[in-house]
């Protein structure tokens, strides 16, 4: 375009130098020097609106970026929070298994207490037992199932005085039957809710001299050792634990004794 201008210049020189040149051709080439510059200023126009495009595209590039950082800066926000999640999971999942523990450990407990307070028929009359003694014409078979479940009941409610001379009651009444081993478990139990351990420590021995037999001979012997752990006495806890277990293998009672003999180390 530039060219094009240049020479139109030099020919309307020359034009006007050779003086040959007349009104009409001049106004021509006036008219063609002001379609080129027309049209120079309209391609000027359009090159700068195609750099203001650019720049605009530069621009939004620029935003773009600064978007998608943000967007990292988000995600990475996003993950630091999931890290504190799973973290925090990871807790709650410790704490479930702490949770856990004293869990299982008051099952224990439970079945421990259970174990010497009566499971089953054992500790307590047998309700076929009591029906067929209900049935029998011995006014004597009757009593002894009486008086056997009241103070089996004035045991469960926590009145121990009581519940001592109820079951002696008993044994002086009834000193060998299906019930007299449990009636002297019990009177050692009442002395150990009292926590009179050394009182406790002679009825439970009752239990294995005069009913060596029954079957309250293990549960007497571990409440024995957990008399002396209460007196301070390891060594003869120790001693009857372990007879425990040797004499009494794979029961409720041989466990309780070397879960004991675990906490003694």
């Amino acid at each position: 375009m530039k060219k094009k201008i240049s020479g139109l210049l030099v020919v309307l020189f020359l034009i006007s130098v050779m003086g040959c040149a007349t009104t009409k051709e001049f106004e021509s080439v006036q008219g063609d020097l002001a379609r080129e510059t027309k049209a120079l200023k309209e391609e000027n126009a359009s090159l700068r609106k195609d750099v203001e495009k650019i720049n605009q595209a530069i621009s939004g590039l620029g935003k773009n970026q600064a978007e998608m950082g943000a967007d990292i800066t988000d995600i990475r926000d996003e993950i630091q929070k999931l890290k504190g999640t799973v973290e925090g999971l990871r807790k709650d999942i410790s704490l479930f298994k702490e949770y856990r523990e004293k869990v299982d450990n008051v099952n224990f407990k439970i079945s421990f207490i259970e174990n010497f307070l009566g499971v089953g028929s054992q500790g307590r009359p047998d309700p076929d037992k009591k029906g067929k003694a209900q049935q029998s014409p011995l006014k004597g078979v009757m009593d002894k199932e009486a008086l056997y479940q009241a103070a089996t009941e004035t045991f469960k409610e926590g009145k121990y005085d009581k519940a001592i001379i109820d079951f002696n009651n008993f044994l002086k009444q009834y000193p060998d039957t299906e019930y007299s081993d449990s009636a002297q478990y019990w009177i050692g139990e009442s002395y150990y809710f009292k926590k009179e351990y050394e009182k406790a420590i002679l009825e439970y021995e009752k239990v294995v001299k005069n009913y060596p037999k029954g079957n309250k001979v293990p549960y007497a012997l571990v409440k024995q050792g957990l008399s002396f752990l209460m007196l301070g006495d390891k060594t003869s806890a120790g001693l009857i634990f372990q007879q425990v277990i040797k004499d009494y293998p794979d029961t409720n009672q041989a466990r309780i004794a070397r879960a004991k003999l675990i906490e003694m180390q």
